[in-house]
């Protein structure tokens, strides 16, 4: 919502403090688009893998809807480790290994909706029980592997927002190549009536307008929000951490979900009395 809010302030201010002294025809410069435009993309598609190409289509439409995760779904998530551990303490490991072979088909993951269809966060904490069903009973050795895996899935996403961000970096540029062409141009017009040359010359000026209105406008706010959006990714996946690591060191279901709890920012963060709440009314399996 606010990214939409920032986009709609940033043109219209500039369109309203233009409107009063310019036409806004003047500024309508197709072929400078297409320069600026489909230079920058061009550039993304050769500085880029295809999985970063294909990963920053699909982010833009993440961001738009706003941040990947909320208050009520970090309550989902630590009800869904409580009970998790509920049901390891009561059965034995071993009781989990139906859920995390088959997570869709679970009835404990089922009462979790929001969760499910994170798959990457399912594959996150069905990986890391498998693991403990194995009988993996070493916290160390399992805090070293989920930071290795938190720390490819932000460095993943944080290639998606660099991309980005050296697109905005490069428009101006582009803009001023824009510009350049459109004075060569004029150039080649030196003959023609000055309101035919200051119309080539307003043209050409466009360019750089375009160039930096969209690389600090528009392409580096979005580079910015992605790497925000990757940001709030990883605390989901060390909230999880956090939780696992509490209940394999020998801490009861309750106190390994406060462990889990405490990792979150203060502004998404349940209270411990919701907390506990939903923990009662977690479902038995």
């Amino acid at each position: 919502m606010f990214w939409i809010i920032g986009f709609v302030v940033v043109f219209g201010s500039v369109a309203g403090g233009y409107a009063p002294h310019g036409s806004f025809a003047v500024l309508f410069q197709p072929l400078e688009f297409l320069i600026i435009l489909g230079a920058a993309i061009g550039a993304f598609l050769q500085g880029n893998p295809k999985w970063v190409i294909i990963g920053g289509l699909k982010q833009i439409g993440r961001i738009v809807k706003g941040a990947p995760h909320s208050k009520k779904s970090y309550l989902e998530l630590l009800t869904l480790q409580y009970a998790i551990f509920k049901l390891a303490k009561s059965k034995g490991m071993i009781a989990l290994e139906q859920h995390v072979e088959n997570p869709k088909d679970s009835p404990l993951f089922q009462n979790f909706p929001t969760f499910l269809k994170d798959h990457h966060a399912v594959d996150f904490i069905c990986d890391y029980l498998r693991l403990m069903t194995m009988g993996t009973e070493n916290p160390h050795q399992m805090e070293d592997l989920m930071d290795i895996d938190i720390e490819t899935h932000h460095h993943e996403a944080h290639s998606i927002a660099g991309a980005f961000g050296n697109m905005g970096e490069a428009l101006p540029a582009f803009g001023i190549v824009a510009a350049v062409l459109g004075v060569i141009v004029t150039m080649g017009s030196i003959s023609e009536p000055p309101e035919i040359l200051g119309g080539l010359i307003g043209a050409a000026l466009v360019g750089t307008f375009f160039g930096i209105l969209m690389a600090y406008g528009l392409v580096a706010p979005i580079a910015k929000n992605m790497e925000a959006y990757s940001d709030a990714e990883t605390k989901y996946y060390e909230c999880m951490k956090r939780g696992m690591l509490a209940y394999l060191q020998g801490y009861a279901p309750a106190v390994a979900v406060e462990f889990a709890r405490k990792t979150l920012y203060s502004h998404e963060r349940p209270t411990f009395a919701e907390v506990e709440e939903a923990s009662s009314n977690a479902p038995n399996v």
